[in-house]
């Protein structure tokens, strides 16, 4: 369901002067620093839990949410990456640049952690989210969401909406991201929030506690966006 992170088929990369360019391959070192850095912290440094003797089991809260941020966070970055070629507004180009780069980030943390650990990237059962328990199914918090017919996980969209986004233009791009993004991010607030509570290890709590932090503060940023636009998240 998911594309690629580099943007396809709208001459993005092509078309890109070259400033943009040099800020997207200093995003990708800062990306590989960062996912260096973090392989590398000291699981035990985190209060609260304290760090697992073992590294996470496949089942386990840590490694199921590693999985299934990864490809929520890679549905992010395609849309932002589609709206940039679909508006000339700079505040939301700069919302979308934003997400698109924090996420791509994280995602390679999350699957790095995975390597590290020495675990598969997709489920065995080729599900996702049961690593949650009864929470997947009802609302976790203030955020929860339920999954849409045809999407993933809960605040993904469909394949039908992201066709939709690939063909909308300005003002009509803008508001279709905004919403699609607002939901996309309840969904990552709610299983952030399960794993800020349900994970084993430290680094690990302490990442999803920050995305349910800076997502939150995002979804403001849009319905402000939004609001502007004479619209509202759906």
């Amino acid at each position: 369901m998911t594309a690629s992170t580099e943007p396809t088929g709208s001459g993005e990369a092509a078309g890109r002067p070259a400033p943009v360019r040099l800020l997207f391959v200093g995003a990708t070192v800062l990306v590989a620093l960062a996912l260096a850095l973090w392989v590398l912290a000291t699981p035990g440094s985190g209060a609260g839990k304290p760090a697992p003797a073992e590294p996470p089991t496949v089942g386990s809260a840590d490694a199921g949410f590693a999985r299934d941020m990864a490809v929520h966070h890679q549905q992010a970055v395609e849309m932002s990456f589609v709206v940039r070629d679909r508006t000339d507004d700079e505040e939301v180009r700069r919302l979308a640049y934003d997400i698109a780069n924090t996420q791509a980030n994280q995602r390679g943390m999350l699957l790095g952690r995975l390597d590290l650990w020495g675990l598969p990237k997709v489920s065995p059962d080729g599900g996702y989210m049961a690593w949650m328990g009864d929470s997947h199914a009802h609302d976790h918090g203030d955020d929860g969401i339920a999954a849409k017919n045809g999407a993933l996980m809960p605040g993904m969209a469909t394949d039908a909406e992201l066709d939709r986004l690939h063909k909308a233009k300005g003002k009509d791009a803008e508001v279709l991201y905004l919403q699609l993004m607002t939901a996309h991010h309840m969904g990552g607030v709610d299983m952030a929030g399960a794993c800020a509570q349900q994970c084993e290890v430290p680094v690990e709590r302490r990442l999803a506690q920050g995305m349910v932090d800076a997502q939150r503060s995002e979804m403001r940023l849009m319905a402000d966006l939004l609001r502007a636009r004479g619209s509202s998240p759906r």
